[in-house]
């Protein structure tokens, strides 16, 4: 019990320091993708050291989610391929530990991990998020730091824009002003011209002092002589100028409220809550909608509709009949009017058909709206799960495939850990996607990626602890070969030492049974079975085996002929293979099965028509290679 206490130690230290390093890295690349994703709003804000630290704080906790099955992969795969290169898991095993017994301490590690993943998503991460966007947002609203360029119009300033021919940067002087005052509108717009000035801030950082000399101004008064046929403007020549412009330079935090009421502030209460509510709502509208289809009138008649009573049963209210047969003729109708009247009903007829749909295309935008916030609740309350799944899957699959690969180190384990990674990636932001835009329901997308991730860790584990050779490339060529098989050719040589010389009349008596069986196997198959009759009986793959052993036992005894007339004309004998597709099954209900399922049952069935014929040349060849051995063998030898 104490050795076992000992490994499970081992382990541990093997695996957590590795998992930290692994994790910070992780984490370290995400943070990096979210800042030059969000870059933009950073730069040129003046922004302080400590704002842009706690927005970077809030956005690794918001990351982790991200980095934690990624930082549990790479160090379960670099753990134990360390193990498997260091011959330390080979030592274990031989001394009775299995592999699974060697994982029981990380396997009670990750059910850890993933539970406290599971309160981090529910606890945590919805503050981590309101704070990060509500600093997110707040900093985009922020002004830029003012700094106008030389040659080029600056709009920075909220309703003004300014051209700069060139400036003084010790002194902050500005030459060649001018400026466009659209702070009253386009329309209202006004032009200042000056020959140098200086721009300042306030104290309080919420507005400018610009200070011009010697320049001109021209304003529009279009708002004071509206009812003028021309605009009149205003001209004035200044020596000095004094300008206050509104500019809050400040950095003005939003309130978190507002981020708190979204999807990404509510823990699984408030979301589950939400998604009630919300439902209601849906179903409240959907039944008044289906009401009003229901009881609304049709081309001015009211239909049949049923009311309750308020005492436990219903009641029907006569109306009209509205069947077709019993409304009025519409042709008749018109024919019976002038001109402009059928024009007015026709138009009357088109504007309620236009204004019903609308009002329809208005309610599916109201149902859409609702049904959209519901999925985006729906997907949140999703990943308070999925994140603990998805550790313990990485983990089932990074283990196994370290102790399967036996490369220690961060070359080989980082290399398949981004490849896994970036493939479950791209299957969970599918499933995301698909989910989000409604074309699955929000549990088959937000669970595809551990659906799909989910037999890999079986598989890899499986053959782990079987010992298989997962990556053996002979074992994947020789399954292939077996399934669609190669043409393989026969190699023979005139052999230098014979123990048992060639009988002629054994020799031909052998060439001659062959030659039987082989017309025998021909005729008992069809030459182009039909589809059922392939997939019930498709050739005899036994038949076949006994038809090969014949033909090997044949070309094994009459190799021993010292004739190389013989012995090259024996080439000549085709090489036998049993491919699956001769006989796809020997149960009729996976054939039947087969047989429904057309796609595929057709796919394969003409796959293995190709295949049939090629064995038909093969035996076909077989008949004749053994009539041309049996006139060789019967002559004598030339060279003798």
């Amino acid at each position: 019990m104490l050795g076992v206490k000992r490994l499970y130690w081992f382990v541990l230290k093997s695996f957590v320091p590795l998992f930290c390093m692994t994790f910070c890295i992780c984490l370290f690349i995400v943070l990096m993708q979210f800042l030059w994703r969000y870059i933009d709003d950073l730069v040129g804000k003046g922004l302080t050291i400590d704002v842009i630290g706690e927005l970077f704080f809030y956005a690794a906790l918001t990351m982790i989610p991200m980095a934690l099955p990624l930082a549990i992969l790479l160090a379960s795969l670099m753990t134990f391929g360390n193990l498997g290169e260091h011959f330390e898991l080979t030592a274990m095993k031989a001394s009775g530990v299995s592999l699974i017994k060697v994982m029981r301490p990380l396997i009670v590690l990750m059910v850890g991990i993933g539970v406290g993943a599971f309160f981090f998503q529910n606890n945590v991460l919805p503050i981590a998020q309101t704070k990060m966007w509500t600093l997110l947002f707040s900093m985009r609203q922020k002004s830029p730091e003012l700094e106008i360029p030389e040659g080029v119009f600056y709009d920075q300033i909220p309703g003004y824009n300014f051209f700069v021919d060139h400036k003084n940067r010790d002194t902050g002087t500005l030459y060649e002003i001018m400026i466009y005052d659209m702070s009253r509108g386009f329309d209202n717009a006004g032009i200042i011209l000056a020959d140098s000035g200086r721009l300042a801030m306030t104290e309080d950082k919420s507005h400018l002092f610009l200070q011009l000399w010697q320049g001109e101004s021209f304003d529009n008064l279009k708002e004071a002589a509206s009812s003028m046929k021309n605009v009149p403007f205003r001209r004035e020549t200044f020596l000095e100028k004094s300008i206050l412009l509104q500019f809050d330079a400040n950095f003005n935090r939003m309130d978190e409220e507002g981020m708190r009421n979204q999807y990404v502030g509510k823990d699984i209460s408030q979301l589950q809550a939400t998604i009630d509510s919300v439902g209601h709502i849906i179903d409240s509208l959907g039944n008044e909608y289906g009401h009003a289809i229901k009881t609304g009138p049709r081309m001015g008649v009211a239909q049949m509709r049923e009311e309750y009573t308020g005492k436990g049963d219903h009641r029907i209210v006569a109306v009209p009949d509205v069947r077709p047969s019993r409304l009025p003729d519409a042709d008749s109708l018109l024919k019976g009017s002038n001109s402009a009247a059928r024009v007015n009903y026709l138009s009357q007829a088109l504007n309620k058909a236009k204004n019903s749909r609308q009002e329809y295309e208005f309610r599916s935008l109201m149902m859409k709206d609702e049904l959209k916030t519901v999925r985006r609740h729906d997907i949140e309350l999703q990943k308070k799960f999925t994140l603990s799944f998805a550790c313990l899957i990485f983990f089932f699959i990074g283990a196994p495939l370290g102790a399967i690969i036996r490369k220690g180190g961060i070359g080989t384990p980082l290399v398949i850990s981004v490849l896994l990674f970036i493939f479950y990636y791209i299957i969970d932001n599918t499933g995301y996607k698909m989910a989000r835009d409604g074309h699955l329901a929000v549990w088959e997308g937000m669970w595809l990626s551990s659906a799909v991730l989910l037999p890999l860790g079986i598989f890899f584990t499986y053959k782990a602890v079987k010992d298989s050779a997962v990556f053996n490339k002979d074992a994947y060529m020789n399954f292939f070969r077996r399934l669609i098989g190669s043409n393989l050719a026969r190699h023979l040589k005139v052999k230098e030492l014979v123990m048992e010389d060639v009988d002629p009349a054994v020799a031909t008596a052998m060439l001659e049974s062959l030659r039987k069986s082989a017309s025998a196997y021909l005729e008992s198959n069809q030459r182009r079975p039909s589809y059922t009759s392939y997939w019930l009986r498709g050739y005899s793959r036994s038949g076949l085996r006994s038809l090969s052993d014949e033909l090997e036992a044949a070309v094994g005894y009459i190799a021993n002929s010292r004739s190389k007339l013989v012995i090259n004309k024996l080439m000549d004998y085709p090489i036998l293979r049993s491919l699956w597709f001769y006989h796809p099954t020997n149960y009729r209900w996976a054939a039947w099965t087969s047989i429904v399922v057309v796609p595929f049952g057709l796919t394969v069935y003409l796959f293995g028509l190709r295949q049939l014929s090629i064995l038909r040349h093969e035996i076909e060849t077989i008949i004749t290679v053994s009539d041309q051995l049996a006139d060789l063998i019967g002559r004598p030898d030339p060279e003798e």
